[in-house]
């Protein structure tokens, strides 16, 4: 095991290389994307679901905006640095919902 402050990031390799994963919902095989090419269809979809549940204002007219199209979840696996740059992501995105699963 790694020394350090957090342990965490000794799971990422055998995350990332668990060939048992779903590829994706009903796939049978995994399907090799480009890095680019996979990064802009992440992008897209984040986009357009902030898109979709933006708010800018409530019934009475207060200000929100906010999105309640996207959310987050960390994992055990993520180290601290990892959660701080992930809730600063989504924070300046709009969105609220942001959890960790240290906290639930």
């Amino acid at each position: 095991m790694p020394q350090g402050i957090c342990q965490h990031p000794a799971g990422h390799r055998a995350a990332a290389r668990n060939r048992r994963a779903l590829p994706r919902p009903y796939a049978t095989e995994w399907q090799e994307l480009d890095l680019d090419t996979a990064m802009d269809m992440v992008a897209d979809r984040v986009l357009d679901a902030r898109r979709k549940g933006w708010q800018d204002f409530d019934a009475d007219r207060n200000t929100l905006r906010r999105t309640m199209g996207i959310a987050s979840l960390g994992g055990a696996t993520l180290d601290n640095e990892e959660n701080y740059l992930i809730k600063k992501l989504f924070t300046a995105l709009g969105a609220l919902q942001i959890e960790n699963q240290a906290r639930i």
